[in-house]
């Protein structure tokens, strides 16, 4: 992707750093029930006690079932749509992560300028998100989040979080390298904060309480595919500025393939269980993001009015 030289957003949050060590410089406290391997189960006394020291600590119920849970955030609200990940080696500054860095505000930038051009069409205001970078954990308005969880989007407070770590494993880990690759992340979370404003979220939010959890699966994939068809409608107009260089969009696509339900369940485990499914198989997400690059239309992103999507 052509991205040197150009417009960086504003809306990025810096905060790497302030989530180091066992206590946060916010106040929060980080127990150590990773998921990476080679971790045991905390005891039940363990969680009990944190769970009473993080009580006095004045921190939320809500939030300590969160950070109990391993740092996922509010289950009703937080869109966390890339794969969980043992805990990865902290985005650091300088060098290559101060490179990486500017990159990612260019890529906020470039769905800023497409996305605010849409809305003005449709003749309304396009109220930008923040992207904020942290390491190891970072408390949002959706709870507490480790690192882990992989980037998610914020409907509470309209924030995109992700350590910058996170790309490394999207590289080694999940076989998806390339800059386009890491663009579409972005993206993803951008479409997200585009179904926040539309309505979308909101309303699966809302309905998601009443679902079982067969149902709020099948849901959530419709949600996820719209953002990857999103992510696509910004990857055309990405290409007709002229950005994309060869092999960007096979790099985007692979990306999306890799974190496939399918895919990523084939690979933790060898086999695939389709009722746990909650983010798309590999076709699906592939087949979304390209109705989106293809049409650069958003109103083709209507995952829902589909049979099958």
């Amino acid at each position: 992707m052509r991205w040197r030289g150009r417009r960086e957003s504003d809306n990025v949050e810096d905060r790497r750093g302030q989530g180091s060590g066992r206590f946060s410089q916010r106040g929060g406290l980080r127990l150590p029930i990773g998921r990476g391997r080679g971790r045991g189960k905390p005891s039940l006394m363990f969680l009990i006690v944190g769970g009473v020291v993080l009580w006095l600590m004045g921190v939320s119920p809500t939030e300590i079932l969160s950070i109990m849970l391993g740092g996922g955030g509010s289950v009703a609200t937080q869109q966390s749509s890339f794969p969980q990940t043992e805990a990865v080696p902290s985005g650091k500054t300088g060098g290559a992560s101060d490179d990486l860095t500017r990159f990612v505000k260019v890529v906020l930038a470039e769905t800023e300028d497409v996305w605010g051009k849409i809305f003005q069409q449709a003749g309304q205001r396009y109220p930008e998100p923040r992207l904020v970078l942290f390491s190891d954990q970072v408390r949002s308005a959706c709870g507490s989040a480790s690192s882990a969880v992989g980037p998610f989007y914020c409907p509470g407070d309209q924030k995109i979080y992700i350590d910058l770590g996170f790309y490394r494993q999207l590289k080694t880990r999940f076989e998806a390298p390339g800059d386009f690759a890491q663009a579409y992340v972005i993206a993803h979370e951008v479409g997200h904060h585009v179904q926040n404003l539309t309505g979308v979220l909101p309303e699966f939010n809302r309905k998601r309480r009443a679902m079982s959890k067969r149902e709020e699966n099948k849901m959530s994939i419709r949600v996820e595919l719209q953002a990857d068809c999103f992510a696509g409608v910004w990857a055309h107009y990405t290409g007709q500025k002229g950005l994309l260089e060869a092999g960007d969009l096979e790099e985007a696509l692979n990306a999306a393939t890799q974190i496939g339900d399918d895919a990523l369940q084939r690979r933790a485990q060898g086999y695939v269980v389709p009722e746990s499914f909650n983010h798309g198989t590999s076709a699906q997400r592939k087949k979304w993001f390209a109705i989106g690059y293809d049409s650069g239309k958003a109103g083709r992103c209507d995952t829902f009015s589909v049979a099958n999507p």
